[in-house]
């Protein structure tokens, strides 16, 4: 049997949003031994409700959301870490990962650090994020229902968001700060058709009240009045920790996995918003159980043939020997 390191993991995860915690319940209950590893940084602290997470009918604030999933991780026995890893190392018995706290070991290792939204950068957009400044159509159109919408942004993305919110709103307009609109053609000729009007001034600035946004004001040329402002000025996605083991990405910046959420480098796993999964609470917490059921797996086809299991206790009542019922 493999002998017991009280300083060597079975799995670490890094990363505390949705994929991280969804893992670490599932790990928690495999008998693992596994650390959770949170910087903090859950894009799901900016939401303050939740609508489309299955199980929440009246809607969740994204923080209340992750205290549930932290409380979850504990009655199942996961260590939690508050840490920010710098570095991943390989070793012969798995990695290293250097945080700002401490260094850990582990024999494989989930990473589920997610990615950041670019705020555009005007005077208030900070104020308003997560309240009237919003990122995700599917997360939030709905709650935007018949106000004024602005959509930020000068790509295709940015003219796709626009026509797709006149299903629920008719006022919808594109702010492109000054900049080229860069938008394909075709493009340029839907919002045309669609009479949404495109606002290319400098913004000067967002005018609000307590982060709820109220209108746009530009260099020259009268306010935009509006409610919310869809940003799509783009991701960064994290990972840099995976990159700098070899891990693949592909031409969107996402790391590449596999059905379970392998990544190219053996014993590493991805999970959430740094892979090409559609960027949702609820799917980043299935691909978090799907790495997890993975990981346990593979250790355990890698404990079998090392003969690391443990070993069934043998019943001695009658005089002979039994096999326990497990």
């Amino acid at each position: 049997m493999r002998r017991l390191d009280p300083d060597l993991w079975d799995a670490v995860i890094v990363g505390g949003g949705l994929a991280g915690l969804s893992a670490a319940v599932y790990l928690g209950r495999t008998k693992l031994r596994t650390l959770l590893v949170d910087a903090g940084h859950s894009m799901a602290r900016w939401e303050p409700v939740v609508e489309n997470y299955l199980g929440f009918p009246d809607g969740i604030s994204g923080e209340a959301l992750l205290e549930r999933g932290r409380e979850q991780v504990r009655r199942f026995g996961t260590e939690q870490a508050k840490d920010e890893i710098r570095a991943v190392s390989r070793t012969g018995e798995g990695f290293v990962l250097e945080g700002i706290r401490r260094r850990y070991r582990s024999r494989t290792v989930l990473l589920a650090t997610g990615l950041t939204h670019l705020l555009p950068d005007i005077p208030g957009a900070e104020a308003c994020l997560g309240r009237s400044l919003l990122f995700c159509k599917d997360c939030d159109a709905y709650r935007m229902q018949g106000k004024r919408i602005a959509v930020y942004g000068r790509r295709n993305e940015a003219a796709r968001y626009a026509l797709a919110m006149l299903a629920f709103s008719p006022a919808v307009a594109v702010l492109t700060d000054g900049k080229e609109a860069l938008w394909d053609g075709q493009w340029e000729h839907d919002l045309s058709e669609y009479s949404i009007p495109v606002r290319r001034q400098r913004i000067r600035g967002l005018l609000h009240e307590d982060g709820w946004l109220r209108a746009v004001r530009f260099d020259d040329g009268p306010d935009c009045s509006v409610d919310a402002i869809f940003a799509t000025r783009g991701d960064v996605c994290h990972t840099g920790l995976a990159e700098a083991l070899g891990a693949a990405k592909d031409d969107e910046g996402q790391l590449r996995v596999d059905e379970d959420m392998r990544t190219a480098v053996p014993g590493l796993y991805a999970a959430g918003c740094l892979t090409p999964a559609n960027c949702q609470m609820i799917i980043a917490a299935g691909q978090g159980a799907t790495a997890a059921q993975a990981i346990n797996r593979d250790l355990f086809v890698e404990d079998l043939r090392g003969g690391s299991l443990p070993r069934a206790d043998q019943c001695r009542g009658s005089g002979r020997a039994t096999k326990q019922t497990v």
